[in-house]
């Protein structure tokens, strides 16, 4: 007799001894319990006994009928099992999280509590506290359930349900380019992947946080446009799990500098027909490229720079001169400073010599002028050059 779990066949009830001739009746209360058993000399049982209540057992001798109740009796019961709560949580997680919670709706004292990945214990079993039970985060992938135990019968049995737990694939990793420096006159370098998935959005970041809106993945490249300096980096999101990972490398993105600005020197006017006026710079740098210009048009080639003022030549073109310094190296163009105005000057109006002629030895001589003369010039009488 005792007490047996229930779901289980029960408890086996039995005699201590037995005689020969004599025949051994079970008893559930005043009901006999299967057929007499006739004894062997030994002990035996009567199996396995699921009915609860006090069993007793009577032998009678086969050849005079007296009967005799056996010492004691036996009494079975059934333990209970435990409550059956809802298994909570599961799902899947993204990799690098640290899992997902799995747990009970419920628990109850006097009872432990043990979760299993398929048939493996996953941690130590939890006592129950009267409240829901959380095992924590979980990252192994599979089936879990909760076997509870009820600590003082032995009883257990599954928990309601069970949790699937799985792990989410995580964005393809491209590669983010872009790295280099820009020109101050442009608008930045472009930053972008070397691919992209359908189903994923991508965001742009740098050290102020999200640089733009998010892209959706297409399967090809893609190019988040221009970016100014800084460093750049990029988080791929799965539209449907919502797993976050980071795109492989960075972008560094910096400013080039301009060659310095150096003054445009000469200019000027010059007479009709003369060779015209020089253009020229304050300085130069070694490694960079200096364009002349005449307005907008090219004004022979560029000049290198030698670190010393730079002389163009003489020009004979009326108009503005500029010049344009090129980085040799980066291409980084910036404007000299100032410009150089070449104008030509007009010839004075040609008038006739007039006058001339003999004079007599001891005379005051001839006069000598012009037929006419202009304001703002002045005239030098030449005898012989």
């Amino acid at each position: 007799g005792g007490n047996y779990c229930f779901g289980t066949p029960g408890v086996n009830i039995g005699v201590s001894n037995s005689s020969t001739g004599v025949n051994y009746q079970l008893y559930l209360g005043t009901s006999t319990v299967g057929a007499p058993i006739p004894g062997t000399g030994a002990a035996f049982n009567f199996g396995v006994q699921s009915a609860t209540g006090i069993y007793s057992i009577k032998a009678t001798n086969v050849t005079t009928g007296c009967t005799v109740n056996m010492a004691g009796v036996s009494s079975v019961n059934i333990n209970p099992l435990p409550v059956a709560h809802n298994m909570t949580g599961g799902g899947g997680y993204c990799p690098g999280s640290t899992g997902v919670h799995v747990g009970l709706d419920g628990s109850d004292l006097g009872f432990s509590y043990q979760l299993y990945n398929g048939t493996t214990p996953a941690g130590a079993a939890m006592p129950g506290t009267g409240i829901v039970v959380d095992f924590g985060p979980q990252t192994g992938v599979g089936t879990y359930t909760v076997l509870a135990t009820n600590t003082t019968t032995g009883c257990s049995s599954v928990m309601a349900g069970s949790e699937a737990v799985s792990l989410n694939p995580a964005p393809t990793v491209f590669n983010v380019n872009g790295t280099g420096n820009y020109c101050p006159s442009s608008p930045g370098r472009h930053v972008m992947t070397d691919g992209s998935d359908i189903g994923t959005t991508y965001q742009l970041y740098n050290a102020f946080g999200p640089a733009g809106v998010t892209m959706a993945g297409t399967g090809m490249p893609l190019d988040f446009g221009s970016q100014l300096a800084g460093t750049y980096t990029v988080m791929a999101s799965n539209t449907t799990t919502t797993c976050v990972i980071s795109m492989a490398g960075s972008a560094v993105i910096g400013i080039s500098p301009v060659p310095t600005a150096y003054n445009v020197t000469g200019a000027g006017g010059y007479c009709v027909g003369g060779t015209g006026a020089s253009i020229g710079l304050s300085g130069s740098d070694l490694g960079v490229n200096y364009q002349l210009y005449y307005g907008s048009l090219l004004s022979g080639t560029a000049v290198a720079g030698t670190g010393a003022p730079l002389n163009f030549g003489l020009k004979i073109a009326a108009g503005t001169y500029t010049v344009v310094a090129t980085d040799a190296t980066t291409t980084c163009p910036n404007n000299m400073s100032g410009s150089g105005v070449i104008v030509i000057n007009p010839l004075p109006a040609v008038y006739n010599v007039t006058g001339g002629g003999g004079y007599c030895s001891g005379g005051t001589g001839v006069a000598v002028g012009l037929s006419g003369s202009t304001l703002g010039v002045n005239y030098m009488l030449y005898n012989g050059v």
